[in-house]
């Protein structure tokens, strides 16, 4: 704005528009001085709300949670309107010169630097009301299924134009085993597919997305011996990282849905109707699951050689999540009338395999055992009798 301002502009706003003009350098240093000091206010302001935000959602929810919170591109964008128009503010006021007997105004700038500042105030506004509904558990269980559902449907989608054959099998698997610690997060699919049409090479790997690895176990393996230098050129397209995201592993968004159900069942909390919510979202995401097979498989079209990734299978899955939910709500006739209409739901649903139908048999049995051991009430215990028998 100072380089490309000139004496025309402000003389056209002097002629046409003088009262948005500031002709005098005390108004003009005390009205830029006193939008500094407040916007600085309020973006303090606005930075301990973010932290409370992330505080309560931290004790009350899963700190499994915080990353998506903090990651949230509203909140960086409003703090990021106000620095910038602070620092734009003290660079027009560090213009407000002598030169001669008079002051040097910038007109245009100060104008500028005046709207920069009330586009602060609505902008503070907007980030009120995204943190008053960021904090909401309705909206961050939303989230988190909206991301899970699409990422899954993306699965889903990928494995019905590409995953049309059967799981590899050849005589002898040359393994390699990682050689360092961390979360897996896929693989770099081109890169792979270009190596192994190159090496004309079958591969499998063996960990599935979200797995913590530790050093020395199994990674990937392939149909040929290969030099060392072709082993370290394909474990290069290996992705690890430090933490996991939803929208790369939908058994994540999973875990975090279970997480937040269980601790609204902790005795200091008490807050039954956020389970249900969970159980509600987890009854659909585990719908689309048994869409998904075991496995992915790729197959160049050029060399017919095949990539096979490994996914955490269905039976781990819910039992993990089941085994969550009986551990701590069995006492709690609402919770576990819930997760039985969940399984009389899933073994009515379309699965890819049919032992998945079987994995919720089981399931089944389970927690009947909990149910009777847990549930002294007859009334109780006839409903949730007549319950699972019902069609």
């Amino acid at each position: 704005m100072l380089s490309i301002e000139d004496n025309k502009s402000t003389k056209w706003m002097i002629e046409n528009a003088p009262y948005l003009v500031i002709n005098n350098a005390d108004t003009a240093r005390s009205i830029l001085s006193t939008m500094i000091g407040g916007l600085i206010s309020l973006m303090v302001f606005s930075f301990s709300m973010v932290m409370m935000l992330l505080n309560q959602a931290s004790s009350n929810f899963s700190p499994r949670l915080l990353p998506g919170l903090i990651s949230d591109k509203r909140n960086q964008f409003v703090l990021g309107i106000y620095l910038g128009t602070i620092v734009y503010n003290i660079i027009v006021l560090m213009t407000v010169l002598p030169s001669g007997n008079e002051y040097t105004l910038n007109g245009f700038s100060i104008l500028i630097g005046i709207l920069l500042a009330m586009g602060c105030l609505v902008a503070f506004i907007y980030f009120i009301h995204t943190v008053s509904s960021g904090i909401q558990i309705n909206n961050i269980l939303k989230g988190i299924f909206e991301s899970t559902k699409l990422r899954l449907l993306h699965l889903q989608e990928r494995e019905e134009e590409e995953n049309k054959e059967s799981a590899i099998t050849v005589d002898e698997w040359h393994v390699t085993k990682s050689i360092k610690a961390g979360y897996y997060q896929g693989v770099n699919l081109e890169g792979l597919q270009n190596i192994c049409q190159d090496r004309e090479i079958n591969l499998k790997v063996f960990p599935y997305k979200g797995e913590y690895l530790m050093p020395n176990v199994k990674l990937f393996a392939i149909d040929k011996n290969l030099q060392n230098e072709d082993i370290k050129s394909i474990s290069s397209y290996f992705i690890f990282a430090e933490s996991r995201d939803v929208s790369e592993n939908y058994s994540l968004g999973i875990k975090q849905l279970t997480e937040v159900g269980i601790k609204a069942m902790s005795p200091g909390i008490n807050d039954p109707g956020t389970a249900v919510i969970t159980i509600d979202y987890l009854t659909e995401l585990l719908a689309l699951r048994m869409q998904l097979g075991q496995e992915q498989i790729y197959r160049n079209e050029v060399n017919n050689t095949t990539i096979e990734l490994h996914s955490l299978s269905f039976g781990n899955l819910i039992y993990h999540l089941l085994a969550a939910y009986r551990q701590y709500c069995k006492h709690d006739i609402i919770l576990m009338e819930k997760i039985v209409t969940m399984l009389k739901y899933l073994t009515k649903q379309p699965a890819k395999l049919e032992q998945y139908h079987q994995v919720l048999e089981v399931q089944m049995k389970i927690l009947v055992q909990d149910i009777e051991s847990n549930i002294n009430n007859p009334f109780d215990l006839e409903r949730l009798n007549n319950l699972m028998e019902s069609n």
